[in-house]
């Protein structure tokens, strides 16, 4: 089997490859073999990589689409990220969705210590924060969902449900962050490290995939659901608790992944049960293939 023959036949695993490849890659160039492990949100270094890793998703996303599907597939693309008429409650669903979880959350557990209060609220200087958050906020989703929802999105939906699409992208985005969060590990206080990883890899981003597939497959808006990722990279700069300990920062990303899952649920069962939708529109060649 040929190079291009596999990447025909194997479309997402090869974009995944490539993604992975890219993005790690970038970040090992950029923070050095040493470090490569041990960069957490506090070091110097962490926004550098942060950028250098989105070019994974990106890069790999628009290459992929032209391979696979050449000039027709890179202008559908296009017309994806230009969808804007999708109705209002649509940018309400993806724009309050994470600000609303993050901030119960955050509220309810600082009855127990004001630990837990988001950092728009204690920090000194509130506008820089938010400015900061803002910033960053629109240029992570632009990049990143150009390749989640831009490329893998609609094939993994050509086979499966929105909750299956969603857990399978969740565990390999989740997987992604993996370098940006390994150093985080060290200020897990009594908690296993690998326990609190998986809960910061794992726990809230698998069920706020499923949430961003369910708002794509409703709209087919790439834009929308470029919106719906600002918002949790926003609140990481601008709700997220900057003074809590290892203990409470895993208690705190438990109950906002809960609370991502109760929001899942409601919605399924303001559906009769489930997420997807008649599947027939969409349906693949049986030779769809990963």
């Amino acid at each position: 089997m040929t190079i291009r023959a596999f990447i025909t036949n194997h479309p997402v695993l090869t974009f995944y490859a490539l993604a992975f490849a890219i993005s790690w890659g970038a970040i090992l160039i950029v923070v050095g073999p040493g470090a490569f492990l041990e960069t957490t949100s506090t070091s110097p270094s962490f926004a550098l990589a942060g950028f250098a890793s989105i070019l994974g998703p990106s890069v790999a996303g628009i290459l992929m689409t032209a391979l696979v599907d050449g000039r027709a597939g890179l202008r559908e693309l296009l017309s994806r990220l230009r969808r804007w008429r999708v109705g209002v409650r649509w940018y309400a669903v993806a724009l309050l969705t994470a600000p609303l979880v993050s901030t119960v959350t955050l509220l309810a557990l600082s009855l127990t210590s004001p630990a837990f209060l988001p950092a728009i609220v204690t920090a000194e200087d509130k506008a820089s924060v938010l400015l900061s958050g803002i910033a960053v906020g629109l240029i992570v989703p632009v990049f990143e969902e150009l390749g989640w929802t831009g490329f893998v999105t609609p094939r993994l939906r050509r086979r499966h449900g929105v909750l299956a699409t969603g857990l399978i992208m969740g565990v390999l985005w989740g997987a992604w962050h993996f370098p940006l969060f390994a150093g985080s590990a060290t200020s897990s206080g009594g908690i296993p490290p690998a326990l609190f990883m998986a809960a910061m890899l794992f726990s809230w981003l698998l069920p706020y995939r499923v949430l961003i597939v369910w708002v794509y497959d409703r709209t087919q808006s790439l834009l929308v659901a470029m919106l719906m990722h600002m918002p949790i990279v926003v609140g990481a700069l601008v709700l997220n608790a900057e003074a809590i300990s290892g203990e409470q920062m895993f208690l705190s990303i438990l109950v906002n992944g809960a609370g991502y899952w109760l929001v899942a649920g409601a919605v399924a069962l303001a559906n009769g049960g489930h997420m997807t939708q008649d599947q027939s529109a969409r349906a693949a060649p049986a030779t769809t293939s990963w």
